[in-house]
């Protein structure tokens, strides 16, 4: 209770006043002592979000809700609004644009894998059947496909005789995920597809695959991800960049469930919800980074 009472007093007022007097001191707004003082990522990007978030000010909170193309018109006014003078702090422009850059870009990108996982897999769709189809050629090379409609699918991990019903709660993201894990990493997507088919630890592939999709999704919407993303992107983050997010996962969880050694599928989730909270540990760390890192040795 008291930590809420002390939050509202500081938030309401003596933030206000501190940031005044030291206004007064420095010669410095809070957005310029912040990028002077913090290096590039997490630690400086979410101070600079939290600082334009908490503004009394209606420019710098639209900084928050902005389009690439709208971005340095915006910074000047920033530039205007705060009587900064540039040629005192010629690295301020630059730093806060990364900032914006990778501020707005989280949540553009959120938007383009909203539309992903919206997008419902369509069998008439000649691009989406393709794309089924590169992904059991990447996983099983040396074996063909008898017919679209086959028990083989079992063999990835899918549920039924027609993957396309696994989809429903992705859509086309979880198929996506599962393509770029198998394009961009080929041997640890088989490895890690052979360890799923292990006789006594192994668990579905493609299912477990879409799961993890799932989960790397509701990481970034609850914005768990941007510690992640602040760090590992200098500037405005694309949809490979979740993808990747997503091989880390893959990757990690198939060690995870390994070293874990569950007696049955029957406890996926309880071990899911433990990696989960694994995580998302890992994700409030300021320094994060959780990029997939391939064990030759395996």
């Amino acid at each position: 209770m008291l930590g809420y009472i002390w939050q509202c007093f500081y938030s309401s007022c003596l933030r206000f006043w501190l940031k005044w007097f030291l206004r007064l001191v420095t010669g410095r707004c809070e957005l310029q002592r912040i990028c002077a003082r913090c290096k590039a990522g997490a630690l400086r990007t979410s101070q600079i979000e939290y600082s334009l978030k908490s503004s009394k000010s209606k420019v710098l909170r639209a900084a928050l809700s902005l389009k690439e193309k709208d971005l340095d018109d915006h910074l000047t006014q920033i530039i205007q609004e705060k009587k900064i003078k540039e040629q005192k702090d010629p690295t301020f422009k630059v730093n806060l644009r990364q900032c914006l850059l990778q501020i707005n870009g989280y949540n553009e990108l959120f938007e383009v894998v909203e539309e992903l996982r919206k997008l419902v897999y369509d069998s008439e769709n000649e691009e989406h059947e393709n794309m089924l189809l590169k992904l059991w050629d990447l996983l099983m090379p040396s074996v063909k496909l008898e017919t679209r409609i086959t028990k083989q699918w079992g063999n990835i991990g899918f549920q039924g005789d027609d993957p396309k019903t696994d989809f429903r709660g992705m859509g086309m993201l979880g198929l996506t995920n599962l393509l770029f894990f198998s394009e961009n990493y080929t041997d640890a997507a088989r490895q890690v597809l052979s360890h799923a088919n292990h006789p006594s630890l192994g668990y579905s592939y493609a299912i477990v695959g879409i799961n993890l999709t799932e989960m790397a999704y509701s990481l970034m919407k609850s914005d768990a991800l941007k510690l992640h993303f602040y760090n590992t992107v200098s500037g405005k983050p694309q949809m490979q960049h979740f993808h990747q997010f997503y091989c880390y996962l893959a990757y990690e969880f198939d060690k995870f469930w390994l070293e874990e050694e569950p007696e049955s599928i029957m406890e996926f989730n309880r071990y899911r919800e433990k990696f989960h909270d694994k995580v998302k540990g890992q994700l409030l760390m300021p320094e994060v980074t959780l990029l997939m890192s391939v064990d030759q040795k395996k």
